[in-house]
């Protein structure tokens, strides 16, 4: 079943149902629990009643009024009966509503059971006593019962009002149900028209606010659309800054008509060819996904410090550290081994002979500060090394396509490249990362 409201509707329709049987099941046997001792306790009370009414004579004999005051027991088989019975079982008086009544009464002593006599079973209560009179006992047995019949009608009617409320419950809640469901996956369904806008080209990502269990998943298809829709723009500025690249060499190579310098067109050549190398990989930079597992910035630190000391290896430079709570990047590993490499291969070519590396976590933002004693970066060379388009060879020397790709790995991640003069007196680069924390 692919269909979410399907699903959705099915598991609740199961619920509802077993619930609603249970509860009509709990409460028809709370109603027998209750029913049962009720008609216990009445017909004690119509044992109680019927011995008040018994008198015994001096001689033994058992006097009865001729209306008793229930008035079903002086009515013909109204499915209410007394017995009194003497020692040997044997019935010496029987109420006015046995007329008519082939059965006799149960040889029983319970104070409440229900038996059949014949093919009618009754609720039954007796009591046994010891009648005493002119210094004289007399053992009797009282009995009443009462049709079954009139019980199993009144659970009937319960029943039939119990399943038919229960009924009208269970359609409520559905229907209920029905009209969460339509409200409740709304955020779904305009989550799916605006991914059909973004297909037909009506707009460029999910716009709406939505609640808090879909914001992850929007907002990483939103990070997907970005990181797409960069992608395609580097290429085009790849192509077009490729294209403004060439222009100078290529007309250099007209210039030389007969070509006879060979240094000239190797020198060009050369040229064009860091040019091309460069393009190409700002172009296969691959940008930002919230989807890339994180990759821990200290291990990277260490091992690029490792190679670039070796590197390095006819100066003795100083590393600070100042590395936070294993602060995490979220994307591809090769950028960030591209975009620290090339930081701190300038600040160990520049330094005097101290670097420092802070990288933090806050505010869900990852932060990477390298600073050097070297002579820093001027204000015009600032401009120059961050300006979109350069040339290979219109780079400053040492700062030139390093940065610039570094500056390009940021855009490509919606980062911020700041640099700036530092407190020991040479540059100061800041990256900061938006979104790089959980």
């Amino acid at each position: 079943m692919t269909s979410l409201t399907s699903r959705v509707t099915l598991s609740a329709i199961i619920v509802l149902v077993v619930f609603i049987t249970l509860t009509g099941l709990a409460l028809e046997k709370a109603f027998e629990q209750s029913a049962l001792p009720a008609i216990s306790e009445r017909l004690s009370a119509q044992l109680y009643l019927t011995m008040a009414e018994t008198e015994i004579d001096n001689n033994g004999q058992l006097i009865m009024p001729n209306n008793l005051p229930t008035p079903r027991l002086n009515l013909p088989d109204s499915g209410l009966y007394a017995w009194i019975m003497d020692r040997k079982d044997q019935t010496i008086w029987q109420s006015p509503s046995t007329l008519g009544l082939s059965h006799t009464p149960p040889n029983t002593s319970s104070a409440f059971e229900q038996q059949a006599m014949g093919e009618i079973i009754y609720f039954i209560s007796s009591l046994d006593v010891e009648w005493e009179y002119d210094n004289q006992s007399l053992p009797l047995r009282f009995v009443v019962a009462e049709d079954r019949q009139a019980y199993l009608n009144e659970l009937k009617r319960f029943r039939h009002t119990l399943w038919f409320w229960l009924g009208i419950m269970a359609a409520l809640l559905l229907l209920a149900l029905a009209l969460l469901l339509i409200w409740g996956l709304r955020p779904l369904r305009q989550a799916a028209a605006e991914v059909s806008a973004i297909e037909s080209g009506q707009q460029q990502h999910l716009n709406r606010q939505y609640p808090k269990e879909l914001q992850q998943l929007t907002g990483n298809i939103n990070t997907l659309l970005a990181h797409e829709q960069g992608q395609q723009r580097r290429y085009r500025d790849a192509l077009a800054d490729l294209a403004h690249s060439l222009k100078t060499p290529l007309a250099i190579l007209r210039s030389q008509e007969k070509m006879t310098d060979p240094k000239i067109i190797d020198d060009q050549i050369s040229r064009m060819d860091d040019i091309i190398q460069y393009q190409l990989q700002r172009a296969a930079n691959a940008g930002r996904s919230a989807l890339m597992a994180p990759v821990a910035i200290k291990p990277t630190i260490e091992r690029l410090i490792g190679s670039l000391h070796k590197v390095h290896h006819n100066k003795e430079v100083k590393l600070i550290q100042k590395i936070e709570a294993d602060p995490m990047f979220r994307g591809d590993p090769e950028d960030l081994m591209e975009l620290l490499g090339n930081l701190l291969d300038n600040a160990f070519k520049w330094c005097q002979g101290t670097i420092v590396i802070e990288a933090t976590n806050t505010n869900h933002q990852l932060q990477i500060i390298i600073e050097d004693d070297g002579p820093g970066i001027s204000a015009a060379q600032k401009d120059l090394i961050l300006r979109r388009g350069v040339r290979a060879d219109e780079t400053t020397p040492g700062h030139g396509i390093g940065l610039a790709m570094v500056g390009d790995i940021i855009n490509a991640y919606d980062g911020k490249l700041e640099i700036s003069s530092g407190e020991l007196g040479g540059a100061r680069i800041g990256v900061t990362l938006p979104g790089n924390t959980d």
